[in-house]
């Protein structure tokens, strides 16, 4: 007889194939679920929009891969008064900043100096005193500074003022954080919010090194200087900010009386003047600097000593 085809039997349903399968389903899930575990850390995390009615400062952080604006649980209580030396400056910076506060015309400000002076004090400051009216502070560190794009989408229409806090800033020849910030201080296309002005500090008046040999392709036409394109690149930025201060090294005379205040504040017990004076400048010798900084520590110290049991 001829080869009849064989007929494959169909196994029932219910019967053992099902554990079987799933036993392989599960094993499948179990396999996948460790992939996303691992691929999980590469993606950019995003942390919650914190409370801005219940913090007045916040800084942009690490945060896994990505990046969060975490609030500061204890911002410098500093206040402008402490701020001796310096009255100028206060008055400009306080005046943009109210202007900021009453959503009138104002620019980001460059505070420029030698360490020590008081920028970074005065914008602290700043917040302590307007806080109560929105004021609202982030500090971002310069290697963040790509990040603006994002963090200006996260704040972008939140009921507060923002002053985006760049302390000590500079940057080497070949940075791309340097484009970035240039792009948003000068009000391109990517512009800064409404509600948020750049106020950056640094020890340098334009913001990157210069060196001799930038000068070298400026040239004298008609007796007037054409500084070179090295030069033009170099200061682009600094110009960009509209309020430009400038900080100075402190007299003698000026930086006694920050140390007379300091030990004022402090409540340091009364001592001879003339030899408090000689010993608050013999510190400010051996640490190289008749800045508040340096004021500030040798009160610290004198006042220590003296009420250390």
């Amino acid at each position: 007889m001829p080869n009849q085809p064989r007929t494959r039997r169909r196994r029932p349903v219910g019967t053992a194939s099902r554990p079987q399968t799933s036993a392989v389903a599960a094993e499948f899930f179990t396999r996948a679920n460790a992939l996303l575990d691992r691929l999980e850390i590469f993606l950019p995390i995003q942390g919650a929009t914190p409370d801005i009615a219940a913090h007045t400062a916040f800084s942009w952080r690490p945060h896994g891969p990505g990046r969060t604006l975490a609030p500061v649980r204890h911002a410098a209580d500093i206040t402008l008064s402490d701020l001796q030396c310096i009255d100028r400056q206060k008055q400009e910076i306080e005046r943009n900043t109210r202007q900021f506060l009453q959503d009138l015309p104002a620019n980001h400000a460059l505070l420029w100096g030698p360490r020590g002076t008081g920028k970074s004090s005065l914008v602290k400051a700043l917040l302590n005193k307007y806080a109560v009216e929105g004021l609202r502070l982030i500090e971002i560190e310069g290697q963040y500074l790509t990040d603006l794009p994002l963090l200006m989408e996260k704040i972008d229409g939140m009921r507060a003022h923002f002053i985006l806090f760049c302390d000590d800033l500079s940057f080497e020849a070949v940075d791309p954080s340097y484009k970035t910030l240039k792009i948003f201080v000068d009000g391109s296309v990517n512009s800064t919010p409404d509600n948020l002005l750049i106020y950056a500090t640094s020890n340098r008046r334009h913001l990157v090194p210069e060196v001799m040999s930038d000068n070298l392709g400026s040239r004298n036409v008609e007796g007037e200087l054409h500084l070179s394109e090295a030069v033009e690149e170099k200061i682009s930025l600094s110009e960009r900010f509209g309020l430009w201060l400038a900080f100075h090294p402190f007299r003698q005379d000026e930086y006694l009386a920050i140390v007379d205040h300091w030990l004022g504040r402090m409540q340091a017990p009364a001592a001879d003047r003339d030899a408090m004076h000689q010993a608050a400048l013999k510190w400010a010798l051996e640490h190289g600097s008749r800045s508040g900084r340096s004021a500030w520590q040798f009160a610290r110290d004198w006042t220590g000593r003296r009420l250390v049991k």
